[in-house]
């Protein structure tokens, strides 16, 4: 099994945290999004990693062969940046024809039980149902569960079904072949070589694809959604949730993750806030909040906040002397 994660997008959506840093690498619950994705495929005991890079894509190199010094580690230039059926077909070389392949997206977490999933007997991609799929990838599916077509951001959709960003293929020469149909002929959307495409050729041509449902589906491409995706990973981690923190004159309020090497006191922590080491955070009130490594906040009430790591905040403190029948309105 070999493991493609296509991390070369610019977030323009999480600007400006994205200016410095790849989106893959912002912090969610504690840790980066990618290492929630890498950690999990590791446990289940794979190590052969294919990462596709391209805006600022060092820093992704960097990180993964520091926190992973063990694993079987390629990495792969995208650029121009041309989507993700370009990205996957980038690391054509890397594969052999009879590898099955895993493809996840560096920007999602998804829950999904990953034995049953290689257990399939067909290649499968990984679905839930939507609201409004005219944001996604949809597929139809016939009475045997098989996939008969798949659209990219159809404009009608027949099917509330969406890709979520999981794909296991059963045989990588065949999902090669089906790029390169594309590729040769052009097949775009917006300027965009989707990998959807290259599936339905993979069907026209009379492969046998599945679909499993996910369990939670975390998008984490926009601030709200990285905000709501903190929170509930940091309700679910029981570990998170034993840990005893002991600061001078704080109350923390659970659940929360803060890293090593934190100075904080007087301060109202919790809940939903992750804090990255080396944070200084006196005098104030958090919730709802992910900040940064080596970030420092004075006199700061946040909620639903994002702050980068090496930021500096002084909020404003007042002193007051307020008579009878007095009303102020600091909002």
């Amino acid at each position: 099994m070999k493991i493609i994660i296509p991390v070369a997008g610019i977030g323009s959506k999480l600007r400006p945290h994205t200016h410095t840093q790849p989106k893959a690498l912002v912090p969610v619950a504690g840790k980066p999004i990618l290492s929630h994705i890498v950690d999990y495929l590791v446990t289940g005991g794979y190590d052969d990693f294919i990462f596709i890079i391209g805006y600022l894509g060092d820093k992704i190199e960097d990180y993964v062969k520091t926190k992973y010094p063990n694993l079987k580690s390629t990495f792969i230039i995208q650029e121009p940046r041309e989507g993700t059926g370009h990205a996957v077909w980038l690391a054509r070389e890397k594969v052999n024809a009879d590898d099955e392949l895993l493809i996840l997206l560096g920007d999602t977490i998804i829950d999904f039980d990953l034995s049953k999933l290689i257990a399939m007997p067909n290649s499968a991609l990984g679905v839930k149902k939507v609201e409004d799929p005219r944001h996604f990838g949809v597929v139809e599916i016939d009475a045997d569960g098989i996939i008969t077509k798949v659209e990219e951001k159809p404009t009608i959709p027949k099917s509330n079904m969406a890709l979520v960003g999981i794909y296991h293929f059963r045989n990588a020469g065949k999902l090669m072949e089906a790029l390169d149909h594309i590729i040769r002929n052009d097949t775009r959307n917006n300027g965009e070589l989707h990998l959807t495409y290259g599936i339905q050729r993979m069907i026209s041509v009379g492969e046998k694809i599945n679909t499993f449902q996910v369990g939670s589906w975390f998008d984490c491409g926009g601030k709200s959604n990285l905000l709501e995706t903190n929170a509930v990973l940091l309700k679910r981690s029981s570990d998170i949730n034993k840990v005893q923190y002991n600061f001078s004159n704080t109350i923390i309020i659970q659940p929360v993750s803060i890293a090593n090497n934190c100075d904080i006191s007087d301060s109202i922590i919790g809940p939903n806030v992750s804090i990255g080491e080396n944070s200084i955070v006196k005098h104030s009130i958090i919730r709802d909040s992910i900040i940064g490594s080596y970030a420092q906040l004075e006199t700061a009430i946040l909620h639903q906040s994002i702050v980068g790591s090496d930021a500096y905040l002084k909020g404003l403190s007042q002193s007051l002397n307020i008579g009878d029948s007095t009303e102020i309105d600091f909002s």
